[in-house]
């Protein structure tokens, strides 16, 4: 199975927050040590353990505010683009094949690719399956 990873890279990802209002890349540049600095102390469960959840709408008020904010649109815009295209590259090579094909993103994407799918080509969810790839300690 051929496998695929249209990710961007760190350059890249800097580069989009850089685009982001000066106040918000200067408070994330400040940010980031310290919260390196709890996710060494404290593990993934110190950042991750309200939302990680297998829902499609945010259930807690931090999700929710998250969901639709300007860090999270130049972290994920980029990258869901490139899945996106990626996809569109299989839909074109091998669109006339019975296939399945794994994502291996994040659900935070799923939105990006579901509504990006059936725009492009029409198609829409028929089946699904979610897998937990991190699990808190």
């Amino acid at each position: 199975m051929p496998v695929i990873n249209p990710d961007v890279t760190a350059a890249e990802a800097l580069a989009e927050l850089k685009t982001l209002p000066r106040s918000t890349y200067l408070l994330l540049v400040v940010a980031a040590p310290v919260m390196g600095l709890v996710f060494a102390l404290r593990g993934p469960r110190a950042f991750l353990d309200e939302d990680l959840e297998v829902e499609d709408l945010p259930s807690t008020l931090r999700a929710e505010m998250m969901a639709d904010n300007e860090v999270e649109h130049a972290m994920m815009g980029r990258r869901d683009q490139r899945l996106l295209d990626a996809l569109g590259e299989i839909h074109t090579e091998r669109g006339d094949e019975p296939l399945r094909v794994a994502i291996v993103y994040g659900a935070g994407h799923v939105p990006a690719i579901v509504s990006g799918l059936w725009n492009r080509y029409g198609y829409r969810p028929r089946e699904a399956e979610w897998l937990t790839v991190l699990i808190p300690s």
